[in-house]
């Protein structure tokens, strides 16, 4: 239901204001704007202040937006209004009016993560869950139940972790970049010790569930309760109950919902479940039950299903910051989402990472759906991500793009002349082609993230 709405919200709303960014530069430097329009189509909403005034127009598709400047090339200009066009403009005047609609992106993007800064945010504490035998996180000492108290790459200063988001933000950053990460961690004992994770040793070709899992730290730690549970499930002919707090199976020792979960579904590794000793707590009281999962095929592979819910919600925190110290890090957060975003499009360039990282539409309107349903905080923290992909991707060297005119501008600064018209006729349809291009790949990962 929220989903429609808030995709539309979200669009109108960062196209706005970019096209705001725009429009306020070439005001600050003079030239004459004549229409501010936020979609395309038919106009359903015009106003204009007096009849030589800027027209701002409302249209029927808001996916998209434009400010119309006075410009020779466009038409022919008064003489009395010469100065006011924009062709007529310094060159560094016409390069801040045209950086100015990314730049108003990414300074909304610094209030947005700020507001939420200063908001505060409830988030998964920094526990560690048990990581699979083979990981990194395995094979550095890991073994779940652990707090990550500081983190950050390896022979630099390790910085706070506030929750599990920095412990995730810490790994795909070292992972893109492919450094070492350093973490340290306190166990039950409350004792520190700090462990280093290879993660120049994986592949970061994309940036997803199977690379988390790839380093062991994918989940926090959740605890291994049950949940509703299905009338004819394993769980219930079993005689598990929902509350029920499970401490091992088979001798093995559980603490983690996702333990658990792996436990049941590997069960059927031999393509026949096999009946499990568990022992779960229930108040006070230790049972000892035997369970025998059912055996389901999911992908091709046969895993083991009990019919119940697994696993609780995990601890949490509040996380918030002050005055200064949220809009400082609504600024880390802007640049260091910019840089990242740039160096997973510089990978993809180089056949280093996948092109199944390039999203579309029909993907962002699930998240703004999604992030609508669960609150304004994580509605916001949705706008600022897309704020700063549309700034980024508006400073693209790509000719039909905001980044695009500021290289034609570069070459105008460097030989003195501009661009001839038909070099620009050229770029300009390579770079529509491209962009085509881009579109396409996106819309068929959205069907595919969509449909399978």
């Amino acid at each position: 239901m929220l989903t429609l709405p808030a995709f539309l919200v979200a669009i109108a709303l960062l196209i706005a204001i970019h096209e705001y960014g725009h429009y306020r530069m070439a005001v600050a430097c003079g030239v004459k704007v004549l229409r501010f329009s936020i979609g395309f189509g038919k106009p359903l909403l015009r106003w204009q202040a007096t009849p030589t005034s800027t027209e701002f127009v409302l249209a029927l598709f808001p996916v998209g937006g434009f400010v119309k400047m006075l410009d020779e090339r466009e038409g022919p200009v008064e003489p009395a209004l010469k100065h006011m066009a924009f062709n007529t403009q310094s060159l560094r005047r016409r390069a801040a009016i045209v950086a100015a609609g990314p730049a108003a992106n990414l300074l909304l993007a610094v209030l947005l993560y700020a507001l939420v800064n200063w908001m505060g945010v409830l988030l998964p504490e920094a526990i560690l869950s048990p990581p699979p035998a083979a990981s990194l996180a395995a094979k550095a000492g890991l073994v779940g139940g652990e707090r990550v108290l500081r983190m950050g790459a390896t022979g630099a200063e390790l910085t706070q972790v506030e929750s599990f988001e920095d412990v995730r933000w810490a790994l795909t950053r070292g992972a893109m970049d492919g450094e070492d990460v350093s973490l340290v961690v306190a166990g039950s004992s409350n004792t520190e010790r700090e462990l280093q994770l290879p993660l120049s040793t994986l592949e970061s070709s994309q940036v997803d569930a199977e690379l988390f899992r790839s380093i062991g730290i994918a989940m926090p730690l959740t605890r291994p309760t049950m949940g509703e549970l299905q009338a004819d499930g394993a769980a219930a002919l079993a005689g598990l109950r929902e509350g029920d707090e499970v401490q091992s199976v088979d001798g093995q020792p559980i603490i983690d919902g996702q333990q658990l979960r792996s436990v049941i579904r590997n069960s059927a590794s031999q393509g026949q479940a096999k009946t499990q000793r568990w022992k779960v707590l229930r108040g006070d009281q230790l049972l000892e039950l035997s369970v025998t999962p059912k055996t389901v095929l999911d992908g091709g592979q046969t895993i083991g299903r009990i019919g119940g819910f697994v696993g609780s919600r995990p601890a949490m925190v509040t996380v918030s910051y002050g005055p200064l110290d949220g809009l400082w890090r609504g600024v880390t957060q802007t640049w260091d989402i910019s840089v990242l975003t740039l160096k997973m499009m510089g990978k993809m360039l180089v056949g280093q990472a996948s092109i199944k990282n390039i999203s579309g539409p029909l993907t962002i309107a699930d998240y703004a759906g999604k992030s609508a349903g669960m609150g304004v905080i994580q509605y916001l923290t949705f706008l600022a991500l897309v704020s700063v992909s549309l700034g980024v991707l508006n400073l693209l060297p790509l000719p039909v793009l905001d980044g695009g005119h500021l290289m034609y501008y570069l070459w105008e600064g460097a030989t003195g002349k501009p661009v001839s018209e038909r070099w620009m006729e050229r770029l300009q349809q390579g770079g529509i082609a491209l962009l085509i291009l881009m579109m396409s790949i996106a819309l068929f990962n959205d069907l595919s993230r969509l449909l399978g």
